[in-house]
């Protein structure tokens, strides 16, 4: 009778955890991954072609870039003047901390939110590398946070610069939604979300999107461009800046399954929580618009002066104004999905 009650026991047991195995989520994959990941860094597991910066007094530990995560960058020296307060959700190794932290130097200037226990523990051992190879540089600068994407201990329009590196792509519809509205939530007006995600154009198989490990590795989450902003106008800002566009990585037949080789892009991305405009987001993509004609300038009455020969950044909503005004005279470029900043909505 023992022997049977003992074996009935361990068949409950291996069941519940078959059963939990079975039924365990993708956010839940996601955990252990980074978690491992956090204990043992793995240099490929994410692909980032972005050089290290290695500004002036600025030294990146070994171990930093050896955890870095991401598929881009954050870190643009244009959000971070006057001493923004910052927020990085999903910290890594700390890389981007420490780069963000170059630019305010101010106890609890930036703070570090992550999910995973282990890679915030990573995160503090690391700055103390850090701290030892930049005299500047203090610990107390980032403030490191247990918190979830989708409900950030952060109170409403607090935060001037919020970034995000390789996350979202993970997310599911329900999921992504909800860590973009706690985005927008906590930033101030005009503050900017600063992203770097991975995207792809062309279809994904059911069993590609619902391989929960894969979506981890930010494989298989990936949006088109053009659903991923939506996600971010839906969710209220009004500007959204396309600033880089560049390969990542593919799936091929031979070790994924799929029938034809996938293409995967890596974008980097602000949304800036400006208001709505009455006439729909301003979205710049890298289009510029050049008035070759007669006259000195031409004016649209919209808003829009193009001087003779001068190429002007537009959003894609000014660009099909301008095409709408069927002038022989304006050229308007394609989207180079690589805009910096000055140009006119």
């Amino acid at each position: 009778m023992l022997q049977t009650f003992i074996d009935k026991e361990h068949t409950f047991i291996k069941n519940k955890i078959l059963y939990k195995n079975h039924n365990m989520s993708y956010l839940e994959t996601t955990h252990d991954v980074y978690k491992e990941a956090a204990l043992t860094p793995d240099v490929g597991l994410c692909c980032t072609t972005n050089p290290i910066w290695e500004l002036p007094g600025l030294k990146i530990p070994r171990i930093m870039q050896e955890m870095n995560y991401g598929c881009g960058s954050t870190v643009h020296a244009r959000d971070l003047t006057n001493n923004p307060k910052m927020l990085y959700v999903g910290v890594g190794g700390g890389m981007e901390l420490l780069q963000f932290a170059y630019f305010n130097r101010q106890k609890g200037g930036v703070i570090g939110i992550d999910v995973v226990d282990e890679m915030l523990e990573a995160s503090r051992e690391n700055f103390i590398d850090a701290e030892a190879q930049n005299d500047w540089f203090k610990s107390e600068f980032v403030e490191l946070k247990r918190g979830n994407a989708m409900h950030l201990p952060l109170k409403d329009n607090s935060i001037d610069v919020a970034a995000q590196n390789c996350l979202f792509n993970i997310f599911k519809a329900d999921d992504l939604k909800k860590a973009i509205a706690e985005m927008y939530r906590v930033l101030k007006p005009h503050g900017k979300l600063v992203m770097s995600d991975p995207t792809c154009e062309q279809p994904m198989n059911d069993s590609l999107r619902n391989d929960d490990r894969l979506r981890a590795l930010c494989l298989s989450g990936s949006l088109p461009i053009a659903e991923y902003v939506k996600m971010l106008t839906d969710a209220g800002f009004g500007t959204i800046e396309i600033r880089a566009r560049k390969p990542y990585r593919v799936l091929d037949p031979k070790h994924y399954n799929t029938d034809e080789l996938i293409y995967i892009e890596s974008i980097e991305v602000a949304a800036i929580k400006d208001p709505m405009p009455g006439d729909g987001p301003c979205v710049f993509t890298g289009k510029a618009a050049i008035y070759f004609g007669d006259d000195d300038f031409v004016d649209d009455n919209a808003g829009h002066i193009l001087l003779k020969n001068q190429p002007l950044a537009i959003c894609d909503k000014t660009a099909n104004a301008l095409v709408n005004l069927n002038r022989d005279d304006i050229f308007i470029s394609e989207s180079t999905f690589h805009y910096d900043g000055g140009g006119c909505c």
